[in-house]
């Protein structure tokens, strides 16, 4: 599914260049569960961010899903990015504009699923993640805990082939957050999901497959 060769990031600094990644080679299967793990520093969420298609100042190969996106243009890596990708933000990246069913319903426009087959999606989305009374409120009404839960139905309402998290359980109190990781469990298991995710928690490492560790902006292991 993933796969990198010699990726570089680096950035221009007036005492030198600044490498947050050097000479990243990475391989995901599909159906992986992959957790990468590090020092603060250590170059994880600079590495999600480029798995994710939201960074492009790099340098190397990286292909997915068969495309070599180091060679398409903006708009058809945002076609793949949207069409591929769930994914659980640490700081959640809602809406703020829109309610929560707004934001669940957005992953599906980007897919062209119909309006009533989208209500039909959301409604079922809502109910499954307890927060069906929380439909018509805005991000800046709900709690921390609350806008993790949104964030992380909306990275799961269009069932994309590819989640990436970065610290998913890290607003979530113990209970919220086992809960959520044991979906992510089976996700993977059941329905063949791939899920990346950035942890510096040993039990969220532990419900995965692999563990890559970074360091210095390097695989260490």
């Amino acid at each position: 599914m993933i796969s990198l060769r010699q990726v570089d990031r680096v950035y221009p600094l007036k005492g030198g260049p600044y490498y947050a990644l050097r000479n990243i080679t990475l391989e995901v299967k599909e159906g992986d569960f992959l957790s990468i793990m590090g020092p603060s520093g250590s170059g994880k969420s600079t590495l999600l961010h480029i798995l994710g298609l939201h960074d492009a100042a790099w340098q190397g190969e990286y292909h997915l899903l068969g495309q070599p996106v180091h060679m398409l243009d903006k708009k058809r890596r945002f076609d793949l990015q949207k069409k591929n990708i769930g994914f659980v933000f640490q700081n959640y990246h809602l809406l703020d504009d829109l309610t929560v069913y707004e934001n669940l319903e957005i992953p599906l426009s980007y897919r062209d699923v119909p309006k009533r087959e989208r209500e039909s999606i959301v409604c079922d989305a809502l109910d499954r993640f307890h927060i069906v009374a929380k439909r018509d409120l805005y991000p800046n009404q709900l709690s921390g805990g609350q806008q993790q839960l949104v964030g992380v139905a909306r990275a799961l309402v269009a069932k994309p082939g590819l989640i990436l998290a970065d610290e998913p359980t890290g607003n979530l109190h113990s209970d919220q957050g086992r809960e959520i990781m044991e979906l992510f469990r089976k996700l993977n298991q059941e329905d063949g999901v791939t899920i990346i995710q950035v942890t510096h928690s040993n039990e969220n490492a532990s419900y995965g497959t692999r563990v890559v560790r970074l360091q210095d902006g390097m695989v260490v292991s």
